[in-house]
């Protein structure tokens, strides 16, 4: 029979409403800064480095973030991300207000806040699972990516324009006040969320090491389970072809599609949408065709459409693909977030989320540099070979994929949280 999905809890929303407002921060910082620095230069150089600066902390600060997220209080890590973060936007705020903003303050701020993105990621990742059993991980992880789907690609972004075009001052302004409301609904946690209950468990079975000699640890842990490792190294080789294919997009839609540059950001709405159907979708998919199946076929579906985005170069065609590549994308992030949160022990989620960060977003501006020496030849070249390597690898590792379990299928040995799982009677038939 057909149960009725339990609520998620207070706890719950109270994250999920915690992320929407840290989201619209998001949106914010991504619209403003570039159009920042478009008024502080016209240097193509030093424009593009905007996003190299905010990619790099990853390669540094993943790891050391996650070793924090595993030694204090994860409210507290979420608070600290976000009362940086409002600082910074204050200090952008007075900047522009008395006149001296320049390039150079603009890349370390842009640098400081994605370093303590890294705390706020992985603080947030490692929340979840300690507020949500494990049968409800993808219904929760799902609503987490549509919430910040429809923030950071429906709202934030014309709104940023829009008010922009005003003052810079009252975008900035709103983005030291999100982050500052975000802090303030972490802190109101209960105590779930802290993650002192693993690491409890944690040092009653074994002494506490010096936090330096833990950065080795997230490594270890997905060294040790081939599975996670498997997965690991597949995500990371799908992240790069991914970047690769999507190097030179915006040159793509402009040149090739022949879109005008202000109905880009139209265009872009048809990724949006795919991804907020992929969010609403992917645990419906889950429970229809199981973990490992869905992922199997998001992949290889992900790698198709883009294929077909190079191969048949229009903006309908373009369209359609860019929505159903992406919505394949939003359920594969989905599940496979989901799947690792129930593997990793509630006291390693932090270094292992940091560990994994460090690999697959670390290598992904390797993807971008190689996709766009490709585009110099063809701008629909990346999205063909990169499009049909993703197709190729997806069908190798789709047996292994089709292993990989449900969440809540898992025990990681952690206390099992209230909520449906393997033993609920109320799930047997």
């Amino acid at each position: 029979m057909t149960t009725r999905p339990e609520p998620l809890g207070r706890a719950f929303a109270n994250i999920f409403t915690a992320n929407l407002a840290s989201s619209l921060g998001d949106g914010i910082v991504r619209t403003a800064m570039p159009l920042l620095a478009a008024r502080l230069t016209d240097d193509p150089l030093l424009i593009s480095m905007i996003g190299a600066l905010a990619l790099l902390p990853w390669l540094f600060f993943a790891i050391p973030a996650g070793i924090l997220i595993d030694r204090i209080d994860r409210r507290r890590a979420l608070a600290l991300a976000q009362a940086v973060r409002t600082a910074l936007a204050a200090l952008t705020f007075v900047l522009v207000f008395t006149g001296t903003l320049t390039i150079w303050w603009l890349y370390l701020v842009v640098f400081v806040y994605g370093a303590f993105e890294t705390v706020y990621d992985g603080a947030i990742r490692a929340v979840v699972p300690s507020i949500v059993g494990k049968a409800n991980l993808p219904r929760a992880n799902s609503r987490v990516e549509a919430g910040e789907l429809v923030v950071q690609n429906f709202l934030s972004g014309p709104l940023t324009s829009a008010l922009f075009a005003v003052s810079v001052l009252i975008p900035v302004g709103i983005n030291g006040l999100v982050f500052a409301l975000a802090g303030a609904l972490a802190l109101a946690l209960p105590r779930a969320a802290s993650g002192r209950q693993f690491a409890a468990t944690a040092e009653s079975d074994e002494p506490r090491v010096a936090w330096y000699r833990q950065f080795v640890d997230g490594f270890r842990f997905i060294a040790g389970n081939r599975q996670l490792v498997t997965l690991w190294l597949f995500s990371t080789f799908c992240g790069i072809v991914s970047s690769a294919a999507l190097a030179s997009f915006v040159l793509f839609v402009l040149d090739t599609l022949a879109v005008p540059e202000p109905l880009f950001g139209v265009f872009l709405l048809s990724g949006a949408v795919g991804g907020l159907a992929g969010a609403l979708f992917a645990n419906r998919l889950k429970g229809w065709l199981g973990t490992g199946l869905a992922m199997a076929i998001a992949t290889t579906v992900s790698g198709l459409f883009i294929l077909t985005t190079g191969l048949l170069p229009v903006v309908w065609a373009a369209a359609v693909s860019f929505a159903l590549s992406s919505g394949a994308i939003t359920v594969w992030n989905i599940l496979v977030m989901s799947l690792r949160q129930s593997i990793i022990p509630g006291r390693l989620l932090g270094r292992v989320h940091g560990t994994w960060r460090t690999l697959l977003w670390g290598a992904m501006p390797l993807g971008s540099l190689i996709g766009g020496l490709v585009a110099r030849v063809d701008l629909a070249l990346p999205f063909i070979i990169f499009g049909a390597l993703e197709v190729v690898a997806s069908l190798v590792f789709f047996r292994f994929l089709m292993t990989l379990p449900n969440p809540e299928d898992v025990d990681n040995g952690d206390p099992l949280l209230p909520g449906p799982g393997p033993t609920d009677p109320t799930l047997q038939e």
